[in-house]
Order: C-alpha cells, then sequence, then structure tokens
C-alpha cells in the first residue's frame, strides 16, 4: 500500500521481501476464502480494536472499509457481502487481486527484490540485506517497514526486527498470540484427547470475567484442540483471556452448552426419567446433547454430578473451564505488541528514526478475525506511504 502511494506521485520505489515472492502472507489470507474487511458501520469496525482504536481511527477514517472496497474495484475485482457482514472479493480468491495490484505497482515503475531479509542497519545508517549473492547495503532517501508480528515465521513473520528497533531506542511492546487457542489446566484425558480433538462445539456461549472486573459473554463455535479450545469464539475473546492469564496466572470460563434453552428447560428435560437408556443416550433424545458436548462432560464433571438431574443441568447450562495458557505464537492467526503509537508521529514517523515509517502488524494493535486484521493494515500502509511521500516533498523543498 505503501508503495502504491509513493509509485503513484513519481517516487521510485524498491519493495524488498524476505521471501521468494511477494505476498505470501495475503495469499494464505485467501486460503479459504479471501475475508478483506467488513461491512459493519464505522463506528463498529473502529470499536474492533479495542485499547488502539483512538489510534487507529485517523486511519480508518482516511482510508475506510468502503474506501478499500472501491481501491479493490479500481483494480478490477468485483466485492460482495456475506451474510454475516464479512466482505470477499468474487471468487473469495486472494491470487486475481494480488495479481492485478501487483501489475500496477510494476507498471507504475515498483522494482521488486525478492530473497532479500533485512538485518537492520549498518554503522554507517544504511539498510543491511541478505541475499542469495552474499550481504549488500542499500541507502534510501525514506524508509517504510512493513516487517509483520511474529505468527507466521514461515512466512516471514518471525518478530527478528524487534532487537533491531529497540537497539535505536524504540519502545516495542512485548509480542504476543492473538487470535489463538488456549490450554486447559492439566490437559485433556488421553480418551479425550484421542477420541474428539479437533471436533466442534456448535450453538454454545462463553462467559468470563477479565482482569479489570469486566464481564464477558459471547455465543458462537469453537473447538476442542489436542491441548484445550480453539476456534472462532475464542479467537474474539483471545485478547482479555490473554492478559487475565498474564495477570493472574489462569482464568476460569463458563461454557453454556445449551444457550438456547432456559436452566428451567434443560432441567426438566435432564430430570425426565430414562429408563434403562444410558445417560448420553438420555442426553441425545431429551437436550440434543451428543458427541463432543457429552464428552465434555464427563471430561469436566464427576459422576456423582452426571447423576443429579438438577447438578447435571447446572454443568450443562454453567460448566466450568480453567484456561492455563495460550498457544504458541506461531500457531497464532495474528500477534499483539509491536511498536507503539507513542513511538510515531501522525505519519506512522519513528520519531527517533525521521524518514522511517512503521506499517501493518508490526504496530501494537490488535483486532479479532472478520477482515479486521487486514483493512488495519491496508489502512496503516497507506498511511505510511502518505507520511514517506509528505517527507520526501518536505525534504526536497528544504533541499531546493
Amino acid at each position: 500500500m505503501a508503495a502504491d502511494i509513493l509509485s503513484a506521485h513519481g517516487v521510485q520505489v524498491d519493495l524488498y521481501d524476505a521471501m521468494p515472492s511477494v505476498g505470501r502472507k495475503f495469499l494464505l489470507a485467501g486460503v479459504g476464502g479471501m475475508n478483506i474487511t467488513h461491512a459493519e458501520t464505522h463506528g463498529a469496525v473502529v470499536a474492533r480494536y479495542g485499547e488502539r482504536a483512538a489510534h487507529l481511527r485517523p486511519l480508518l477514517e482516511a482510508f475506510s472499509p468502503e474506501s478499500l472496497r472501491e481501491w479493490i474495484h479500481a483494480l478490477g475485482i468485483e466485492t460482495f457481502v456475506g451474510s454475516s457482514g464479512r466482505v470477499f472479493p468474487t471468487g473469495m480468491k486472494a491470487a486475481p487481486l494480488l495479481r492485478a495490484w501487483l501489475h500496477r505497482l510494476r507498471d507504475a515503475g515498483v522494482r521488486f527484490h525478492v530473497r532479500h531479509r533485512w538485518l537492520g542497519w549498518a554503522d554507517n545508517g544504511m539498510l543491511r540485506f541478505a541475499t542469495p549473492t552474499g550481504d549488500i547495503q542499500v541507502q534510501a532517501d525514506a524508509v517504510v517497514l512493513a516487517l509483520g508480528g511474529a505468527s507466521w515465521p514461515k512466512l516471514g513473520s518471525n518478530g527478528a526486527w524487534v532487537p533491531w528497533l529497540q537497539a535505536r531506542g524504540i519502545d516495542v511492546a512485548p509480542l504476543a498470540p492473538a487470535n489463538c487457542g488456549f490450554d486447559v489446566a492439566g490437559g485433556w484425558s488421553a480418551h479425550l484427547q484421542a477420541r474428539f480433538a479437533g471436533q466442534p462445539l456448535k450453538t454454545v456461549a462463553l462467559r468470563f470475567t477479565d482482569v479489570h472486573g469486566l464481564p464477558h459473554e459471547r455465543p458462537g463455535e469453537l473447538m476442542l484442540s489436542d491441548t484445550g479450545i480453539e476456534g472462532s469464539l475464542v479467537y474474539a475473546l483471545s485478547a482479555a483471556l490473554r492478559d487475565t492469564i498474564a495477570a493472574q496466572g489462569k482464568v476460569t470460563v463458563s461454557l453454556d452448552l445449551l444457550p438456547d434453552k432456559s436452566p428451567a428447560r434443560v432441567l426438566a428435560e435432564v430430570g425426565h426419567p430414562r429408563g434403562a437408556r444410558s445417560l448420553s443416550s438420555h442426553l441425545q433424545s431429551r437436550a440434543g446433547l451428543k458427541g463432543a458436548k457429552v464428552a465434555l462432560l464427563h471430561e469436566c464433571v464427576s459422576k456423582d454430578t452426571l447423576n443429579d438431574p438438577a447438578r447435571l443441568a447446572q454443568a450443562i447450562k454453567s460448566l466450568p473451564l480453567t484456561l492455563a495458557a495460550p498457544r504458541p505464537i506461531d500457531e497464532a492467526i495474528s500477534s499483539a505488541g509491536g511498536v507503539r503509537f507513542e513511538a510515531l508521529d501522525a505519519h506512522l514517523m519513528l520519531r527517533d528514526l525521521p524518514g522511517v515509517f512503521c506499517a501493518g502488524e508490526m504496530l501494537d494493535w490488535e483486532a479479532p478475525t472478520g477482515g479486521y486484521l487486514l483493512t488495519a493494515c491496508f489502512a496503516s500502509g497507506r498511511a505510511a506511504g502518505q507520511g514517506a511521500l509528505n517527507y520526501l516533498k518536505t525534504r526536497h523543498a528544504a533541499t531546493d
């Protein structure tokens, strides 16, 4: 996006990518359907960025989800809004969009250098790159860094840049997993792990109170993993869960396995005489509980509870589950932390490194899945490009 802005104004742009081809992480984001942005109201979109909403608001006002859709349309790719409000390119694929984008950049004179991994700065202030033919140094009038977080090391986002910026006095918040799964305290039993890991828990609700005393409750779908829980419902709450665990050492959440049924209705169904039927058959026929949900009940409550209709009904509506840790950052969909906005000016230039701009996931913000991650990356890339353009114009004017 920065190259798009700069090259459109006649600036010579060289784009360096550590991977053998550009946009690999972008292409990965398109696997299973390219959710490019979201059609929520502007206020709702901004709110998705939590504690950093105030810092991202001006970027999203300058380049909103609607602006992003118009930009995609200008590349010859149509978009549509799905039933959940998520926005996709027609065809659902990232590759046609990336091809059209790269074609326009090449036509604008952007020069691409792949297999060039940035190594920080040389003692003389030049940029250092590792290349297939050896290390090189590059002098630039302005630099835009878009180095990602640390959640996709195989695609180049490994967080190696953090100490290089810190060595130059840049304030960087520790990188942490976001949109991630969590381990349950003590792990699953061998039976549940072998039989039900990878199985979804559909139509549930998750409740907990975070470290600040704020209650969270959200319906959705999650999945049992080898070590705990993951899935869209967990990802949506992962920031508060992660921060609470960091502060308290663990967090106990409550799962409602039948959020569409009242406690009284569940008690009536569970308490109905089951005769010679097994408990599993009884729960399936009377309450619609089966598979992974029943397995989770057996995992988390005692036999006495399973045999007591009142206590069993309560467990179905409020099953306690203690989470001990987020999964490692290299398993996460995205990462939190990064260059703090306090280290940047309004144009995303590092205050202590004039002419160096930062964009994308390397900045200290996070958001849930649903198009919000890409939306902020696009908007911040555009802002950094515009900032670099203004910096170059001011510098040029000063030398005239």
